[in-house]
């Protein structure tokens, strides 16, 4: 393990389930996104190439970005699942630009996508938020120690 992975492994961040509108909904488990502007409101998701859901996230105008319950079923199934096979498991309905949104999760936003930069193996998809639902009193959201155990199904 190398100094920087031992500094990541500190980290305990939420993770999120993003969605994409196309031909068929994709959506994957997401670790690296996070508000990046305060004024104009801007959020970015880093999606890896490897992922079915990239190709979906870069022809998408918008994503929708979802904060997880504790449970874990979302994170399995959009986590540990390849391809389109995740939303006939999942209840799920269209919302603003046509993003899939996902019943179950706690809080959700759709952006829409401004920019996006190819960095590593990810690329970073930046947003605007033009939608956003929170709910008051919404429970404990999943975070990434909580899913070490879901095996990746990329490509996802």
């Amino acid at each position: 393990m190398s100094d920087f992975d031992a500094f990541a492994a500190l980290l305990d961040h939420p993770v999120y389930v993003v969605t994409a509108a196309g031909r068929e909904p994709a959506g994957c488990l997401v670790g690296f996104a996070g508000q990046c502007s305060i004024r104009p409101s801007r959020f970015v998701v880093w999606i890896s190439r490897a992922n079915h859901t990239h190709a979906a996230a870069l022809r998408a105008d918008a994503l929708a970005v979802h904060l997880l319950p504790r449970d874990h079923r979302l994170a399995e199934v959009f986590g540990g699942l390849s391809g389109t096979a995740k939303f006939p498991l999942v209840e799920w309905y269209h919302g603003p630009f046509g993003a899939p949104i996902l019943a179950a999760a706690p809080a959700w936003f759709v952006g829409r996508v401004l920019d996006l930069a190819e960095w590593g193996d990810h690329t970073g998809l930046l947003l605007a938020p033009v939608a956003v639902h929170v709910p008051p009193g919404t429970a404990p959201l999943l975070c990434y120690r909580d899913v070490a155990d879901v095996e990746p199904g990329q490509p996802a």
